[in-house]
């Protein structure tokens, strides 16, 4: 069995973890040491259990509790040259360097697969994650996607995919002109659109699993998320999830 589970999901921090076999893997760290013991103590894991951490960027989101996670544990940490340049964790224990089009590699029970997306990044990268047979893809921080992207994540079991804004909500919101059209833009963030033809161009017939991810909480609403991955297909109306900032979501299990 391969499963998944978001401690937090949106611009105040991310991290997911993958689990399958004996191996557990953290995707970005954008928590302090305590809070991540905290939202990983709800599903009865301790940072100790984490085999290694894997960095898709270095915003501070995504990055800024690596570092002291990765020295406490003395766990090895897994990103980009481009990532590494820019990163503001500091130094590692164990630092494994890898490019955006590097071949999948295997941690423990788990094969990984990079693979490059646009965003406002150094050498910003998304992953597949793939276990007996059983595949997870996970795409966020891509302001578009390209037909790599597409190719990447085709025939996956289960996707994490963002969903950040609504056009509308982020043309009527908070946010100044600039910061709208970077995460607008197409080096930012997917709109519900976006997500909707993405998925329209994946075999989505297979997916156990389509957990919405990275949702602004000024610029979206669940129900805009929804009414767009709906209407890609209906039936894919009871395999939809929402991720969810604070305190995180329990685990999402793919089977065979």
């Amino acid at each position: 069995m391969l499963k998944f589970a978001s401690l937090g999901s949106g611009s105040r921090g991310n991290a997911t973890l993958i689990q399958a076999g004996s191996t557990c893997l953290l995707l970005d760290n954008g928590f302090s040491l305590r809070e991540l013991g905290l939202r990983m103590a709800r599903l009865d894991l301790h940072p100790k259990d984490i085999d290694a951490v894997l960095v898709t960027h270095e915003h501070g989101d995504h990055i800024k509790g690596g570092g002291s996670l990765a020295r406490k544990y003395r766990m090895p940490v897994w990103m980009t040259h481009g990532t590494w340049r820019n990163a503001p964790c500091g130094e590692v224990p164990e630092l494994r360097l890898f490019g955006t089009h590097t071949p999948a590699f295997t941690i423990g029970d788990i094969e990984v697969a990079p693979f490059a997306v646009p965003h406002d990044a150094r050498e910003p990268t998304q992953f597949t994650f793939s276990h007996q047979h059983l595949k997870l893809g996970i795409l966020t921080d891509a302001g578009s996607f390209t037909p790599h992207v597409v190719a990447a994540i085709c025939d996956v079991d289960a996707l994490l995919l963002e969903c950040n804004h609504d056009l509308q909500m982020l043309s009527d919101g908070p946010y100044p002109p600039h910061l709208q059209l970077r995460v607008g833009g197409n080096y930012g963030h997917l709109n519900n659109d976006q997500a909707a033809q993405l998925l329209s161009q994946i075999d989505h017939g297979r997916l156990q699993h389509l957990v919405a991810g990275h949702l602004s909480e000024k610029n979206n609403c669940p129900d805009l998320v929804r009414q767009s991955l709906e209407a890609v297909c209906q039936t894919l109306s009871g395999r939809i999830s929402m991720l969810h900032q604070d305190g995180g979501d329990g685990w999402f299990a793919l089977t065979s």
